[in-house]
């Protein structure tokens, strides 16, 4: 047996290390590929290097969304893979077992746990604003309990999901392999909503952060379409069609200032509170109705958490807790102890518990596959830009096949055209290759168009198929013409982009859920009403003191005598009080029956729908526990040339310039001394030298001019306005306007215009002169108003009813008439307060 020839070892060559620094990958596979086995470097650099690999492998392929259609490649896969399947809207749940089964066998190399979390949180309609998964079966609460395990539950995609994926398939988007190059998986959706900022994005990868909020779909839409027409835009500008994110769990925003930061620079910080009210639901205690909780908080644990703080005596006045939340929302009530103060508790649990939080905005996304920090404008910018791209291959891809098809039809209608020698070629040839070339070198026909007219069936050559041949090809011509306009032109691109937003737009809630508070923007260096459409609003507060701002064009004009639309939605035991108009730039000016008053933006009152009930003053106004708003009017500027005029119940009067209260607040100032069981009823803006009229409820009035009265300060008690008999009230004043009427309503709806002239001037203190004549059929008066003739009256009745009247519509009469029938009332009804809105609204 042959001796096996030894061989001796190979000595490894080696290369000396560098002086100074490492080698860098390329030379390290250059020295392994000359056969050095053993190549030093420095350490320092190798796992440099090899950290930065890993870190951009993070970033890159798990943590950070792509600007363009806002998804993680774990979402992009999940999606992806149910569009392969047809596991649509409108097909049948299917078991997410299978599906989970589909993204990792496929695309998605990870855990099935991975997958199947990102999943169930894309079905929760309290994390996403507009759920790209619609799910079956339990997917979770905002309570923090887990879903059910995927062999339990089912799932499809939702019409949000299949606008991103829509025309994935006409060569869009590039494809690249996938994990085991079985399959092609998208870089990118196409994207027909701006994900990114609908449904936001949170993620932690190495060395950086993304925390993008969900945004309203109708804002953001706008916004883009906007910046379409108009590429200049300014980012303030976009701020106001993008006021702020809104979250799908509602709640308040407030930290204009952060959100301001955020927008410009990319990142900020602001505070979400829950949304709530004070109720009195029973033995007259106090009661906080939480409907609405920050974005992200588990509800289950912030109850546990304020549970803990009252059962170790860190707030106190609190009795009850209890949760009454079910499939139709969030309730919450807080019962209150007797003679507490709810906004003392309120300040409490904002600070110690999460019925406030912080939320941190970060707009980091990739862009060209490097994470970039972006602003407001950015993000859309990117978006539009994607939106293009998408348009154009689409369009390419359209024109492509078109102009295939366009081909073979030509081809067909030659052959239509000589049917007999083409089928005397077909049939003298003795293969179809033959039969292939004699046609084409007859009628000069390309390969395609020869297989085209060798596979036609016989009954193409009836006349009725013959003509449709036809009629397709001009058809196809058309959109050839038109698809090459559309690559020539880039107007009809950005067109194309903004009709097809649009229309995915209108499928979509558009109701905003969180409301936006800006006291804490640095007005300084940044105008809030810069970021407030400037609109007039109708304010009613009930008499259980609930307020709320509601569109003018929420009241539709009616015939005098109508019965109006429902105003409020309200308990059975409350009323509308008051009712006034103003815009929401200007500053609402509420007073109370201590004679205090009370500013607060108009834009910072909720709006609500003609049938919601509103806001609780008490969650808003530092209130005595005593203390009610009796009146209430508008200003836009504290302006030091005009006065502010109050009446009292009991007919005392005073004028205070109205720079005196330009730093009255949501706590509260001093603006008239009363005597006791007096009250202030009503208020007016007046010029120094203006005639103003008293009115009472028994039928008298009084017109006296302010020039020669003393305008006095805060703390001063005022003087007799109007002597009052027994038994009689103050019911209103208003300023008296050249060329204007006085208009009366009384308790029964009953209504009449006086011209001013009937009421001349008289001196304070006197009892004035009759108005109206009231009576059991009329009631006594409620109301008083100057109007012009192009004004309209807004009347508001007990039962929360409200129409809208001409002022020309209500006759002209003297002063001792009952007036005409202005409001057709419900039984036990009766007429609260009126508003006018000027001729030019």
């Amino acid at each position: 047996m042959a001796k096996k020839k030894e061989t001796k070892p190979t000595k490894s060559k080696s290369i000396p290390a560098p002086a100074s620094g490492g080698l860098v990958r390329t030379d390290i596979q250059a020295a392994l590929q000359k056969g050095l086995r053993v190549v030093p470097v420095q350490i320092d650099d190798q796992m440099k290097e090899a950290y930065l690999d890993y870190a951009m492998s993070v970033i890159v392929g798990r943590a950070l969304p792509d600007v363009r259609d806002g998804l993680k490649p774990v979402h992009r896969r999940i999606l992806f893979a149910m569009h392969e399947r047809a596991w649509r809207h409108d097909r049948p749940f299917v078991k997410c077992a299978k599906i989970v089964g589909e993204v990792i066998g496929n695309f998605h190399p990870h855990g099935d746990g991975a997958v199947y979390d990102t999943m169930v949180r894309m079905a929760q309609d309290f994390v996403m604003k507009m759920p790209l998964v619609e799910g079956q079966g339990n997917f979770g609460s905002i309570d923090g309990d887990n879903a059910a395990a995927y062999r339990y539950t089912e799932a499809r995609l939702t019409r949000a999901a299949e606008e991103l994926l829509r025309d994935i398939d006409k060569n869009t988007v590039d494809f690249s392999p996938n994990f085991d190059d079985t399959k092609q998986e998208p870089k990118v959706l196409p994207a027909g909503l701006p994900n990114l900022l609908i449904n936001g994005a949170s993620g932690i990868a190495v060395g950086m952060a993304t925390n993008i909020p969900p945004h309203n779909p109708d804002e953001v839409i706008s916004a883009v379409t906007a910046l379409i027409k108009n590429p200049d835009l300014s980012l303030k500008d976009l701020m106001k069609l993008i006021p702020a994110p809104d979250f799908p769990t509602g709640g308040i925003i407030i930290g204009g200032e952060g959100l301001k930061q955020a927008y410009t620079t990319g990142r900020g910080s602001i505070r979400i509170r829950a949304k709530l009210t004070v109720e009195q639901l029973r033995k007259g205690r106090d009661t906080i109705v939480v409907t609405e909780i920050p974005y992200q908080v588990n509800k289950k644990n912030l109850l546990e958490r304020i549970g803990d703080l009252v059962q170790d005596k860190v707030i106190e006045g609190i009795s009850d807790i209890r949760d009454l939340s079910d499939r139709h929302g969030i309730r919450v009530e807080i019962e209150l102890k007797k003679d507490t103060n709810a906004q003392i508790v309120l300040n409490q649990l904002y600070k110690q518990t999460q019925l406030q939080v912080s939320y941190g905005i970060i707009l980091l996304a990739l862009v060209d596959g490097q994470p970039r920090v972006l602003n407001l404008k950015e993000i859309l910018v990117e978006f539009i830009a994607h939106r293009k791209e998408v348009v154009v291959r689409r369009t390419k891809y359209e024109l492509d096949q078109a102009e295939k098809r366009a081909h073979i039809l030509e081809g067909l209608k030659i052959a239509l055209d000589f049917i007999d020698e083409v089928i005397k070629i077909i049939r003298s040839s003795k293969t179809v290759d033959e039969a292939r070339q004699s046609l084409m070198k007859r009628f000069k026909l390309t390969e395609i168009q020869a297989n085209a007219i060798l596979d036609m069936r016989l009954q193409k050559l009836t006349s009725l198929e013959s003509q449709k041949i036809i009629d397709e090809l001009a058809e196809l011509n058309k959109k050839i013409k038109d698809f090459k306009d559309i690559l020539a032109k880039e107007l009809r691109q950005y067109q194309i982009i903004t009709d097809e937003l649009q229309a995915v737009g209108k499928a979509y809630e558009k109701k905003r859920f969180t409301e936006i508070d800006h006291s804490s923007v640095d007005t300084t260096s940044f105008e809030i009403t810069d970021l407030i459409h400037d609109e007039d609003v109708i304010i009613t507060f009930s008499e259980d003191g609930f307020i709320k701002r509601t569109p003018i064009d929420t009241f539709k004009r009616q015939k005098r005598g109508g019965k109006g639309v429902k105003g409020a939605s309200m308990k059975k035991e409350d009323v509308i009080k008051l009712i006034s108009h103003a815009s929401t730039h200007d500053n609402l000016l509420l007073f109370s029956n201590k004679g205090k008053i009370f500013a607060m933006k108009v834009h910072e009152i909720p709006e609500a729908g003609k049938d919601a009930r509103g806001k609780s003053i008490k969650a808003v106004l530092n209130l005595a526990a005593d203390e009610k708003i009796t009146a209430m009017t508008s200003v836009r500027e504290f302006d030091a040339e005009r006065a502010i005029v109050m009446i009292s119940r009991d007919g005392i009067l005073k004028k205070s310039n109205l720079d005196l209260f330009a730093n009255a607040r949501k706590g509260g100032i001093i603006a008239i001394s009363l005597r006791k069981d007096d009250e202030l009823i009503n208020v007016c803006l007046v010029n120094p030298k203006d005639d103003i009229l008293i009115a009472t409820r028994n039928g008298l009035a009084l017109r006296t001019n302010l020039a020669k009265m003393k305008s006095q300060g805060r703390q001063a008690s005022g003087i007799i306005g109007i002597r009052l008999e027994k038994g009689d009230s103050v019911i209103g004043m208003d300023v008296v306007v050249e060329k204007s009427d006085l208009f009366v309503i009384t308790e029964l709806g009953y209504g009449k215009r006086m011209a001013f002239k009937n009421f001349p001037v008289k001196g304070r203190g006197t009892k004035g002169m009759m108005y109206v004549k009231p009576g059991e059929r009329i009631g006594p008066a409620v109301a008083i108003q100057t109007v012009q003739k192009d004004d309209d009256v807004i009347i508001i009745c007990q039962s929360g009813q409200i129409i809208r009247v001409s002022v020309d519509e209500i006759s002209t009469q003297g002063r001792s008439t009952q007036g005409v029938r202005i409001v057709t009332l419900h039984e036990n009804d009766s007429i609260q307060d009126v508003a006018i809105l000027k001729g030019d609204i």
